[in-house]
């Protein structure tokens, strides 16, 4: 079953892996006329249209009947002028149908033989409907016509939704769909490319979590990055990247050994410091009162193997309830597995650390599907870093296959956390925030490479973050 959010991030992904706008609108609309032809016999259809691609299906479907059927048989009626069409291929279909295009719908002359197509809204509609699409609905809900939904029925989701006998829906069920409230559900295929919908992709972007434009400061998200000690770069580059993630406040709580060179890679930074040269369990309480300040932690970047570290990092994790990711010297603290993990938690391993995370345990399974069992064993987010990064949650996965050859420098896998725990502290799950973020972090290394090949560091990732913002 389809997210509705997930509809427009499959759509935009379709387009960059070869399959526009345009092709599906064409394929859907021949779809829903093939439905309608081999299931009815020649009748008249009354195609009622809102002003989105949901209705530049129905002109497809509506235009192809006509041509099938002739003159009389498909009509249209658009809700709103046609200057109110939204999008530019949706206008094409209209000024294609060649049909007749009806200005009023007269509700008591329709006969009783002829078919509505319900095409007035699309997918993720909430609330209470307005007029005049309100009207409309009860209208259709009143009539004894066979009634057709295009997609998911018009209001599905709010107060208020069209009663259909059949929904002819596209590539997969949509979020709420059942035949208690769209009829008979026919599912069809229109061509969406099969990467479009296990890979990241630019669509990815629109799940980013946008602020509001009277939100203040602290509520687009605040994070705490836990680590540094034997190693100065790896927390730093982390809250550089969080911080061109779109994070309002980035913590570090790191030993005082290294706090004064940490801070100075960023006036930005809140720092606390933590007693001594490694992280230890006379600290657990301090970081675990921080954490309560904050929306997500990253546990791990520059920790070090001290077993006292490794130890302290097992308390931290039995103590958070704020979504976490672990990543580098972290996962050398859960090796033994952790089942269960309290709150929402993404692990970011190398294929070698993945390895030592499962202990070459069901060595007969292929890689991506120990993977998936290892996730939904231990409740938890893995993303493992490669070629081609895995995403798995144990139910949903995607692959993530931007990046390149340049991206093997030290610090990243740093990167890549900061902008993952970044988004999580913007409230995004893990899952999500692992596609969106191997996308931003992949991304942004491939517009540096185009420049800098070979020669890019970490921040030049970094610094690329909000090209991927502007694409």
């Amino acid at each position: 079953m389809l997210q509705f959010e997930e509809v427009a991030v499959m759509d935009k992904n379709s387009e960059f892996r070869g399959v526009p706008p345009r092709e599906l609108m064409k394929n859907a609309g021949r779809r829903l006329a093939e439905v309608i032809s081999n299931k009815f016999s020649e009748r008249p259809v009354l195609f009622i249209c809102g002003t989105g691609n949901n209705g530049g299906d129905a002109y497809v479907a509506a235009r192809h009947l006509h041509e099938k059927w002739g003159e009389g048989y498909a009509k249209v009626y658009l809700i709103k002028k046609e200057e109110k069409i939204r999008t530019e291929i949706s206008k094409e279909n209209f000024e294609k149908f060649g049909g007749e295009v009806i200005e009023d719908v007269d509700w008591y002359e329709i006969g009783k033989n002829t078919i509505i197509v319900d095409a007035l809204l699309g997918t993720g509609v909430k609330g209470h409907i307005r007029e005049p699409y309100r009207g409309v609905i009860k209208k259709i809900n009143e009539m004894e016509n066979t009634v057709v939904s295009v997609d998911v029925p018009s209001g599905l989701g709010s107060d208020l939704s069209v009663n259909p006998d059949l929904t002819v829906t596209f590539h997969d069920v949509k979020e709420g769909m059942s035949e208690g409230n769209s009829g008979k559900i026919l599912v069809k295929d229109i061509g969406i490319p099969e990467k479009a919908i296990d890979h990241t992709g630019p669509g990815e972007m629109l799940l980013y979590p946008r602020a509001k434009k009277d939100s203040h400061k602290g509520e687009n998200g605040r994070l705490l990055i836990v680590g540094g000690g034997p190693y100065i770069g790896a927390p730093a580059l982390a809250g550089l990247a969080a911080y061109r993630t779109g994070v309002d406040l980035v913590r570090l709580a790191i030993p005082e050994s290294v706090s004064d060179i940490i801070s100075s890679f960023s006036p930005n930074f809140l720092i606390h410091t933590l007693k001594g040269k490694i992280l230890k369990e006379s600290q657990v309480n301090k970081i675990l009162n921080i954490s309560e300040k904050c929306d997500s932690i990253i546990i791990g970047p520059g920790l070090g193997e001290d077993e006292k570290t490794l130890n302290t990092v097992r308390k931290l994790i039995e103590g958070l309830n704020t979504p976490m990711l672990i990543d580098a010297d972290g996962l050398k603290a859960v090796e033994d597995g952790i089942s269960n993990f309290s709150t929402d938690t993404v692990l970011t391993p190398h294929k070698n650390e993945f390895e030592m995370l499962v202990q070459d345990r069901k060595k007969d399974k292929k890689f991506d599907k120990k993977a998936d069992d290892f996730a939904k064993d231990n409740s938890v987010v893995l993303v493992i870093k490669g070629k081609k990064d895995y995403i798995t949650d144990g139910e949903n996965y995607r692959w993530n296959d931007f990046g390149n050859e340049g991206m093997t420098v030290g610090g990243t896998g740093d990167t890549l956390s900061g902008v993952i725990g970044g988004l999580m502290s913007k409230g995004l799950n893990g899952f999500k925030s692992s596609r969106v973020g191997s996308y931003m972090t992949c991304r942004a290394g491939d517009i540096a490479f185009e420049d800098l090949m070979w020669g890019l560091t970490p921040e030049d990732i970094i610094e690329n973050l909000p090209e991927v913002f502007k694409e």
